[in-house]
Formats: structure tokens, sequence, C-alpha cells
């Protein structure tokens, strides 16, 4: 506004500007005598000059000679351009219907100063001059932000002018309502016309009003074609799209509407809407890579999946699909039945899939397409599976069938409430119908193929017009189906997806999906399998129903929920035969629905208490029977993977907790009988739930495996506290958590058993028995008191253990100082104790620790002592827990001397010790490993050894039978023995192996296979050459038997045993190293030698594909030749595949403290201490180059997989800060790196290139001044661009710093 002080002098302007009118003064007179006279009381540029002026000219003086005045005092800085444009803006533009010619002269001014800008703020009114147009225009209401740096206003101004003249254009086509709709069409260029042209403007030379509105809309959208095209303007507006994401996308839409609907546009003969599309596109208003070799992100499509002619398809060959290479490392990685993990696979994979979509710069249907890849080979390489007590087939499907289309699902979901611009459902139907091209991946497991068929036959019998439920080719006779309707692995994808509403039976008609029609349809069909209708209709769950729904999976959630209703609400029995259906083929066939079902079973393990319900006991007494069945229905090994999959292993621990430790607290005489007859006892449930529970931790490792230094190794967290930890945030509710289906459901779930937190303490009687296991496992036992309830157990079980050996001679207890017994007793006359389990459990170390003392010292035979062990497993099948823990933690002191294996007193290995050695030493051949002979010197089979815990251990495990009913115990002892074993000298494993390949003559391959993971634990340069070997085999840099041209079926093979060709087959070294590395102690040192083999990697890289003689041509031809371009491209593919490689075996091994350890301190240490002085020859400059793009890309790919792309992290914000101050303290020449130039700026580049371009929100979260300083040093470097870039990550905290750049930056 004018200031009132100053009126006489305005006054004074206006007469002097009325007289220069009236007579017609030239502008530039008329602008010397203002100057003179303001010259004394003014500062020039003057806004309230401007506000005098644009308030005479508007709208009682609106002449043309009034405006040549205003745009020679804008010409001669009296007036800031800026100002009078703002005020313009103002006035002008909301009367341009009625003003033509006066919007006309503003568009003419607009475009003639707003691509000067740098012009406009050069001098020292700059920051005045802002704030007088954020006063005029309401800045502060654009973003709703206050702030007074110019910088900041200056982005907001052209944004603003814009944003008007868009809204303003559109308003004028009557195009502005639809400008709420996304469109996807845009525009170009326009006429010129200098203010000398305002007086035919006026005089009606130009034409009539609708010519001249058309011309106006015409020139309107020419100057937003500027806006977007000008270099300072669009990068201004840059400033805008990264900051302001909600603001821009509306601007998008907007230029869209304009683009595809404007009727001025589409008259013009000079402006198309190409043009405009490309200009506002996302490719332009996003990053570009300024590398000089090539960029990071070099291509979207997924291509050439290698060699598909053999029937497992697995990708042969480092094209840029094995960039996908996480997803199937991370597959095959869950099928590790050694250890559950607390975390959802859907959770973890689909953070996975949104980190390689955003680091590979790919698309959703890219996306899709590789995690469907990934997830048939999974399946396929199980083809041929090794029996074991490994999760086999079942767990492959869940994963490839369930949990892959939910991860689907999920993404989809969460974009389409996030952005209506995306189309994933699209994308989705594109990569399954690009899937039918690989039919090599799609043929089905033999156990599938009938399930295929019936899929394959829905989709024939809907587009034969059969009005048929999801299940109805069951009762169609096949010999009425086309001969060739076969289904396929694609049909059961299809049916998965259709299932979680993210396909539509539209699917069916895709081309070649299914061939041919049903000639007849039958006269009636039912809506669902025959047993499954019968019982949905009202038929009881008598025996032969029961039967047949285990046998065959629900086919929709209505009938699992009608079982589940039956299970909660039926008769005692009802709800037994319900739970059994339950357990049956819905938990491990049914795909479709196998969420549902792990999450009813968890719900049913913990039953509310009923209304009417006073007991003094515990209500979960009265349900013994049905849970009971469940926690054995679930125990086998794929249950539990199944389990682990969907993320229930939290609840599920939470659930058997209390069941734990109500039946500990009976004897077993409390028992039940189940409909078949059968009773079961206290005990029986107990141990059925307390092995199922120990299951889910790693109970019997000892504390040497949690790490080294303040680094844990992964899978140390995984205790009860931890457990507990997660499933109580499943109980957080928050609007993020409601959009997602999965952790919806995991906290459903969790509120369903209790809607408050649970921790150990809830259960006093399991903190008491885990205290004392971890004081078992850490220390020698001690405490034993005489005559204590403890005493008095241990001698009662010793008792009842022994009663068969005769004499005199005594066992004593740990510190009693008596004998337990007075005598032998007669077999008839010891009863057994009838105690609680809690109290058995307190005292078995005792007990085992008296027994194997008194073998020791020939007290006991070893045959007594192994029957005496069973027998107390037997008696409480539970106390093989605490049996677990004392001989881990006696073998690992290491205080026992070793007895011989010598087929007299104790087993002999003899038999086959030779064998299992032999095709152990020929395990690790094929697979690349060449280490020193591994028999024993003298020979094995006399002088076999053991320490006698592990001795007296493996004879109690092969006293087993190899049962259904022994499995779940075994499947616990196993693992525990592998353990044991595996942590002692050698030959230990092997004669272990050999012992057990006795007695389970077709677990040959497994037992054999993991003896030879033992040998990386005995030889650490194993490790190296077999991690080596990873590289070479994923890289194609060798001709050995499993390489092959590289990429993923190079690295993970077919899976391993020796059922090919009639012996031992090699084994992928990827799967070996998968197998072996969660019992490495040293991740830190594991994790370096990964970094050091991805550093040389990039040489053997480049001498591969990049010949001497073909880096010379490219450091010769200028701009490179195709030939060269190709070859580079290919090493640049090559050198991003070691680097994710590199990434995903750091991330596996090590987990989050690796990665921030390697990021923290190995990457700088690494540059500060590389000496080009001891190296024999420097790399090429193309080289150096190489292997900073290495290391940029796996640095990244590191954060990635341990932080995620899309959540906020407070560890991410101080270790990357950190990281990237490091960079600038180099930049800014405090700090002296040793390595070569042309890497550490390839590095530093090719970093802060992937992070603005794929990780915008880790930016955000970097200190102020850590950006500022680390663009400054790129400013120096020469790298401008990617400077301003990482600037306008930073929010209006960098904006300011932005735009000076920006302003002053080379054009």
């Amino acid at each position: 506004m004018v200031v009132p002080g100053r009126r006489t002098v305005w006054d004074g302007v206006i007469e002097l500007t009325k007289k220069a009118e009236a007579n017609c003064v030239d502008a530039r007179l008329w602008s010397s005598q203002l100057s003179a006279s303001l010259i004394s009381v003014v500062d020039f540029p003057s806004t309230e000059l401007a506000e005098v002026l644009v308030s005479y000219i508007c709208w009682d003086n609106n002449v043309p000679i009034l405006w040549k005045f205003l745009e020679r005092a804008m010409a001669l800085k009296l007036v800031s351009p800026l100002v009078v444009l703002a005020l313009l803006a103002d006035r002008v533009v909301p009367n341009r219907s009625t003003q033509l010619a006066a919007y006309r002269i503003y568009l003419e001014l607009l475009k003639r100063n707003i691509f000067r800008i740098k012009d406009h703020i050069s001098g020292p009114h700059y920051e005045n001059v802002m704030n007088s147009v954020a006063n005029i225009l309401r800045l502060s209401e654009l973003f709703g932000v206050e702030t007074s740096k110019p910088g900041v206003l200056l982005v907001e101004f052209v944004f603003k002018m814009v944003s008007q003249l868009v809204d303003a254009t559109l308003s004028d086509e009557g195009l502005l309502e639809l400008s709420q709709d996304p469109s996807s069409q845009w525009l170009n260029k326009s006429h010129e016309m200098e203010i000398d042209d305002a007086p035919e403007i006026y005089n009606g030379k130009i034409g009539s009003h609708e010519k001249l509105q058309t011309l106006n809309t015409l020139m309107a959208i020419d100057i937003i074609v500027e806006f977007l095209r000008n270099t300072v303007i669009s990068r201004l507006l840059y400033l805008v799209s990264s900051n302001r994401a909600s603001n821009w996308q509306e601007f998008v839409r907007k230029v869209q509407v304009l683009g595809e609907k404007s009727s001025a546009l589409r008259k013009s003969k000079v402006l198309n809407s190409g043009d405009l599309l490309q200009l506002i596109s996302t490719r332009r208003f996003g990053y570009s890579c300024d590398s000089k070799v090539t960029p990071l992100r070099i291509s979207n499509a997924i291509v050439d999946f290698g060699s598909l002619a053999s029937y497992a398809g697995l990708c042969h060959g480092a094209s840029l699909s094995s960039l996908w290479l996480p997803l199937d490392l991370v597959f095959e990685d869950a099928m590790d039945g050694y250890q559950v993990n607390p975390t959802s696979a859907i959770e973890i994979i689909t953070g996975l899939a949104k980190t390689l979509k955003e680091i590979n710069g790919s698309t959703w249907h890219d996306t899709f397409l590789a995690l469907w890849i990934a997830a048939l080979r999974l399946v396929q390489r199980e083809r041929d599976p090794i029996e074991g007590p490994i999760p086999r087939l079942d767990t492959r499907l869940c994963m490839s069938l369930c949990i892959v289309p939910l991860v689907v699902a999920n993404i989809i979901e969460e974009r389409e409430y996030a952005s209506v611009m995306e189309k994933p459902r699209e994308d989705l139907i594109t990569s399954l119908k690009v899937l039918g091209e690989f039919p090599g991946l799609l043929f089905p497991p033999q156990c599938v193929v009938s399930a295929a068929n019936k899929a394959a036959t829905k989709a024939i019998m809907f587009l034969s017009g059969g009005n048929v439920g999801k299940s109805c080719s069951d009762v169609i006779n096949m010999k009425d189906m086309p001969t060739n309707c076969s289904g396929n692995m694609r049909h059961l994808i299809v049916e998965a997806c259709i299932a979680r509403n993210v396909l539509d039976t539209s699917a069916y008609s895709w081309p070649g999906y299914v061939n041919g029609l049903i000639s007849q349809l039958p006269h009636s069909l039912p809506s669902e399998l025959p047993c499954w209708s019968s019982f949905v209709k009202g038929a009881p769950l008598n025996a032969a129903m029961v039967n047949a729904l285990v046998s065959v999976p629900a086919s929709s959630l209505a009938e699992l929920e009608k079982v589940y209703e039956v299970a909660v609400k039926g008769s005692d029995d009802e709800k037994i035969s319900a739970a059994t259906v339950l357990c049956g083929a819905s938990l491990t066939r049914g795909w479709n629905i196998q969420e549902h079902v792990v999450e009813f079973l968890t719900r049913l393990l913990s039953p509310p208490i009923p209304a009417d319900y006073s007991g003094a006991e515990s209500h979960l007494i009265g349900y013994g029977c049905i849970l009971n069945v469940i926690i054995v229905g679930i125990g086998s090994v794929d249950s539990i993977q199944i389990f682990s999959l969907h993320g229930m292993v939290p609840q599920l621990a939470c659930s058997l907790m209390p069941i734990c430790e109500e039946f500990g607290s009976y004897t077993p005489s409390v028992s039940w009988t189940l409909p078949s007859g059968e009773e079961i006892s206290a005990y029986s449930v107990f141990s059925n739930a307390f092995t199922l529970l120990l299951k889910l931790w790693r109970f019997n490792h000892p504390p040497i495996e949690h790490g080294v230094g303040d680094v844990p190794t992964v899978g140390s967290q995984l205790t009860p506290e931890h457990l507990l930890l997660v499933r109580n945030s499943h109980l957080v509710s928050s609007e993020t958590l409601n959009r997602d289906r999965n952790r919806k459901r995991l906290s459903e779930v969790a509120r369903s058993a209790n809607c408050q937190p649970v921790f150990v303490d809830s259960f006093p009687k399991l903190k008491i028995w885990y205290r004392q296991h971890q004081r078992c496992i850490a220390s020698t036992l001690s405490g034993l008191t005489h005559g204590s309830p403890v005493h008095q157990t241990v001698e009662a079980l010793l008792n009842m253990m022994f009663r068969k050996v005769r004499g005199s001679q005594t066992l004593n207890p740990v510190n009693s100082g008596t004998s337990s017994s007075s005598g032998a007793a007669s077999e008839d006359n010891v009863p057994r104790p009838e105690l609680p389990a809690w109290d058995i459990l307190k005292a078995v170390p005792y007990v085992v620790d008296a027994a194997l003392t008194a073998c020791s010292h020939g007290r006991l035979s070893p045959r007594e002592l192994a029957t005496g062990l069973k027998e107390l497993a037997d008696f409480l099948p539970a106390s093989l827990a605490p049996i677990v823990s004392y001989f881990s933690s006696e073998v690992s002191r290491g205080v026992w001397k070793p007895v011989f294996m010598n087929g007299m007193d104790w087993p002999s290995p003899a038999a086959n010790l030779s064998k299992v050695e032999e095709y152990i030493e020929k395990i690790l051949a094929t697979t690349g490993v060449d280490i020193p002979s591994l028999a024993p010197a003298g020979g094995s089979s006399p002088a076999a050894t053991l320490p006698l815990p592990l001795a007296a251990f493996v004879s109690l495990t092969i006293t087993y039978k190899i049962d259904k009913g022994s499995e779940r115990f075994l499947n616990l002892a196993g693992q525990a023995l592998e353990c044991l074993a595996a942590g002692c000298p050698w030959p230990c494993m092997p004669i272990v192996a050999s012992l057990w390949t006795q007695k389970a003559k077709r677990w040959f391959d497994f037992l054999v296979f993991s003896a030879s993971r033992t040998v990386f634990l005995h030889n650490p340069d194993a490790v190296v050459q077999l991690l080596r070997n990873c590289f070479s085999a994923t890289l194609g840099l060798n001709a050995g038997p499993m390489s092959n041209d590289g990429g993923v079926g190079a690295l993970l093979g077919h899976g391993f045993g020796s059922h090919f060709y009639g012996g031992i087959s090699p084994v992928a070294p990827g799967i070996l190293y998968l197998r072996m590395y969660r019992a490495l102690r040293d991740t830190v040192s594991v994790t370096e030698v990964i970094f050091s083999l991805l550093i040389h990697s990039v040489e053997d890289i480049a001498q591969n594909k990049l010949s001497k003689e073909n880096l010379k041509r490219l450091k010769t031809v200028k701009n490179g030749s195709r030939y060269g371009q190709s070859s580079l491209a290919t090493a640049m593919t090559q050198v991003k595949l070691a680097a994710t490689l590199s990434a995903s075996l750091v991330w596996l091994t090590g987990g989050l403290g690796v990665v921030h350890l390697l990021i923290k301190e190995t990457i700088p240490s690494w540059f500060l201490s590389v000496d080009k002085s001891d190296q024999e020859q420097a790399p090429t400059d193309l080289v150096a180059e190489l292997r900073g793009h290495a290391l940029a890309y796996f640095v990244v790919l590191c954060g990635a997989f341990a932080w995620g792309v899309d959540s906020r992290s407070k560890r991410r914000q101080g270790i990357l800060g950190s990281h990237l101050e490091f960079l600038a303290s180099v930049l800014d020449g405090k700090i002296t790196v040793g390595c070569e130039r042309a890497t550490w700026q390839t590095y530093v580049s090719g970093l802060v290139s992937l992070l603005v371009s794929c990780l915008p929100l880790w930016v955000t979260e970097i200190d102020t001044k850590v950006l500022k300083s680390l663009s400054n040093g790129l400013r120096r470097s020469g790298k401008e661009e990617l400077a301003i870039l990482l600037l306008s990550m930073g929010g209006f905290e960098t904006m300011d710093h932005a735009v000076d750049f920006i302003i002053h930056l080379r054009s």
C-alpha cells in the first residue's frame, strides 16, 4: 500500500504521468523526468511506485501509453519487474474476460521478464523485493508455510504464476471442473507481440473479441510451455515437485487436462500436446544421472530371463533380470527349517520388492513379474527333494501360491490408496500374461498337477457358460474336457490372485490361458466339492466326513468359517473334529485361503474364558483335547514354516506360553480321552506344547553365538522376550496399519487372544525354568541342596531311569554329598514320580549330570546311560529340552574326556564313516571348495572318538523311532545334535552323520549335506572359497560345473542331493552358503571378505567383459562406438549384479548391526587406507570408475535392505548422516583418501545420484548442515546438477540454498 506520509510524492507522480499522457510524451522522456523527481526521496526499485502506477492504470486509465510507461519503468529498474508482475497477476488475471487487452499485455510482460529472472534478483534489494511479492500474492497461503527466505519465496512466486496461468486457461475454456480428474495429454508454443503493438489491440486491429480471447489462450499456453522448458524456471519448479508432492500432482493433473481437452490447442497449427506431455513428465521432473560412464539406473525392462529350455528355467546369464537376485536369495533362505522368523514373510518381501523397484528404476509390471519368476524358480528347485527333517514342497508352494499373491495384493492396495495415477492392477495383469511365455517355469510338480488341472478346468467351464462354483471341476468327467486343458502353475497363481480380489474372472479370457470349451455341461453343478458341499449344507462331522475334509483343502473362506464356527461352538467331539480338519490339507495346500487357516488355528490356541466359568483352575484345562490336537497338527516342519511365513510365530509363542504354564502344573494323573479312545495326560499336552514353543527360538545355542563385539549374529535376538515384544507391537493401531491387510490380520489375532501386552513375567513357572536354562547354558551346575524338593525329585528320577541297574553302586547327584539310592531296587517296586512337569524339568539337568558322571566313572555302561535317558524322555517328552540344554553347555566347555565309538561300549560309525567323508569331500569339491583332506590321520574307524556328552546325546537320539509320533521330538533334538557336533573338533560331525545314516538310510543325502556344512566352521579359508565361488558362479567368471553363464541359476542351481545320475550332484554354492551361514559366529569378518570380493570382482569383470583391446577402443573412439557402448553396458550390468550379490549376502549374514558397521566404519576405512603405491598395477580409469559405481550401489543396497525405502528410521538418520559428513569432509579437503581419484569421484556421484533418484525420504532425514556442506563439495567438483538435486530433497531448510545454486549455475 502507499505510505500515507509520502502522498505528496506520489501525487506528483500521478500529475507527471497525466501530463505525459495528455501530451503523448515519449516513454523514455517520462521515465527520465520521473527518475529525476524521485531520486532524492525514493530508493529504486520502489514497491510503492509500482503500486501507484498499477493502481493508476487499473482500471480508470487503462490506455496503451500508460502500459508503455510502466514497461519503461520496469526496464530502467525504477520498479521491480517481479513486483509489477505480482501486482498485475493480482489485478489483471481475475478480470481477464473483460480486460482482454490488458490481459494480453500482462502475458507479454510476463513472457519478457519471468524468464530473465536472474537479472531481476541480482541486486541488493532481492530480499525486500521478494517480501513485497509475497505480501501482494499472499504466498504463505500457497504451501501453508511462513518464511522470509528469499529463495523459498522465489520458488513460491514462480509456482504461483504458472499455476495461476494454468487455472486461468482452464477456466477460459470451461475445463476447470475437469481438472480434478487425472489425464495423460499435454502442450507447446505461441506468437510474439511487442508492447508497441498495444494500440492495435485497443483499436481492434487484432480482430474480434473471440479471436483475441483465443489468441490470449494460445499465448498463455505458450508461456506455460516455456515455464516448463526454461532451464532456470524448470529447476525452480523441480524444487516444488520434490518438496510439495500434493501441490505438484494437482498442478500436473491440470496441465494434463489442458493438453487433452483444450479446444484452442486443437485448432492451433503450431502447438501440440506431445511436447507439453514430455515437459511435464515424471522423467523430466525427476532425476537424470550425469555419470561419465553410464547411468546407474540402466533399464526398466525385465528381459532375457536366461535359458528356459530345461524344466528349471533358472535364469542363467547375468542379464538385467539377475538384478532381482535378492528375491531368489530371500525366498530360498526362508526355506531353511533351522530357524523360524518372527517377522512375516509378507512384510519382508513387500519391503524388498519396493526396494528393488526403486533401486532398479523399474515399473510395477517388472516388479510383479520378478516376484512370480522368483517364486516359480523356488518351486522348481524342489522337484527332486531329498528326504529329511527339513521343509519341503509344501513350504515352497506356500511361498509361491499364497505369500507372493498376498504381497502383490498388499502392494496394489497401498499404491491405489497413495496415488490415483498409478494403475498397479493393470501391471499385475500384464505381468501374468507375460508369465505365460515361460512354460519351463510353469510346469507343476507332480503333487500339484491335479490342482492345476482343476484350475484350468474351472476357467474352461466358465467360458463355456456354466454357472459354476470354485471347485466344480471335481464333478466334471475329464473325458468330456478338451485334450489340451492341462493346467500349470499360472492357473494356480491366477486363482490365488482372484481369491485376494486383485483379479477377476476376465483373466480366463486371456489369449492362450486355456484352450477349448466343454461341448456339454452337466445338468446341475454343485457350488463346492462334494464333501465340503455336504458339510456346508449341514452334514455331521463324523469320521468319514473328517477324513474327506482333511484330505481336500477348503475352496472358499465361507467353507473355512463354517469349520471354525464348529470348532468354537460345537460339542467337545465336534470341536476336536473341526480342529483336525483345519490342520489338514487346508493348512498345507489351501493356498487361496491359507492365511485364514493359520489365523483360525492361532485363535483356537487362545480360547476365551466361558461366560459362566467359575472354576478355580485355569479354563484352559477344559480345552486339553482340542489344544493337543492343534498343537500336534501344526507340529510338522512344514507347518511351522508356514506359520512363520505368515508372521504368526510371535502370537503362536504367546498362545503356547499359558498352555505350558498351566498344563505343566499338573501331574500325569490328569488326563483326557479323545473320540478315538486314545488317552492323553497333562504331560502329553505340556510336552507337545513345550516342544513346539522351543522350536520358535534358538534355545540351545550358547552365549558365544551372540556375536563379536557389539554386533550380534542374525537370529541371536530370537528369545522368548523378543517374540513377546514383537507380538505386543502388533497391538499398536495406526492408520497405516488399518490399510495393510497383513498387519491388520496380525493385530486382530493378537487382540483376540489378549488385548494387553504380555511379558515373560506373566508366566512365573516358565520364567523360572528359562532362567535356569540360561544359567545351565552359561555356567556349570550348582545350587542343589540335599533334602530339598529338587534333590528328592532327582533321586526319584534316577531310581526310575536306572531301576534295572543291579548292585550296590550308587549315582551321586551334583553337590548332594549322599547317594540317591540305598541299593538296587526292584523294577516293579519303583513308582514313577507323580509330580508336575515343571518340577521334573527343574531336576533334569542334575539327573543327567549325575548319570553322565556315573558313566564317566564306569558305574553306568553307555548302553544303560542311553536306556535311562530314553526312559526319562519317554516318561516326560518335554525333558528332552533340559537334556539338550545340559549337553549343549557341557560340550562347549570341553571338560569331558572323549570316548571311543568302538561298537562295544558305544555305537560304531565304522560301517559307513569313510563313505560319508568321501561324499562330504565330493560335495565340497563340486562346489569349488578345495581344502586339505578331512580324514583323521591313521584311519577313522577304530579311532573314532566323541566327547562324552555328545556320545551320550547321539546314543539317545538313535533310540527314537523315525515315525510321525516321534517326529516333533526328533526335530528338536536333531537340530541341537547337529549344532553340538558342528562345534566339536573334526571329524565329530561325520561320525554323528555316519551313526545316523545307519539308522535312517533314506536320510543319507540330507545327513551328508548337513555334515558338509560344518566344514566351514572349522576352516575359515573354506568360507572364503565358497564366497568366491558364489561370485564366480553368479557373474559367470569361470567354467565350473555350476557356473555356466552366471546368474541366478548358477548361484542357486537345482537344489542338492545324490539322486541325480546315480551319484552325487554338484551343489550350487549359493545353496550351500544359505544353509551354513547362520552357524558362522564372526559375521564381521565374513562381511569384510564379501566386501573384498566385490572390490576384486570388478577387475575380473573388466578383464572378462572388457578386454584390453576393447578398453583401448573405448578410450580412443569419441563418444564410444556402438560395440563399445554395448560392452560397457554389459560390464556395468555385471558390476551392479556383483554389488547386488554382495549386499544381499551381507544383509543375510550380518543383519542390521553389520550394515551399520559397514557404512559407518568399513567403507570410510577402506577409502582412507587404500594406497596406490601398494598395488602392483593401478587399474585403468574405466576400471576405477566401475569400482566406484559398484561401491555406491553396494552401500545403497545394504542400507535399503536394512532400513527400507519408504519408512523413517532414526538409526538410518545417524548412520547415513555420518557417512555423508565423511564425504563432505573429503570433498572439502579436510580428509585425504588413498584410492584412485576416479573411484572416489564415481562413488560420490553414484551414491548421491542413487539417494536423490531412488531414496528421497532418506535425504529429507539428513541434517541441513550436512546437505549444504556436501552440495558445496559437489559444486566444487563440477557436479552442480547433482548438488541442486541433493539440496532439493532437503525440504524448505535447504531450498534457499538450492535456489542460490540454480540462479548462479552456468546455463
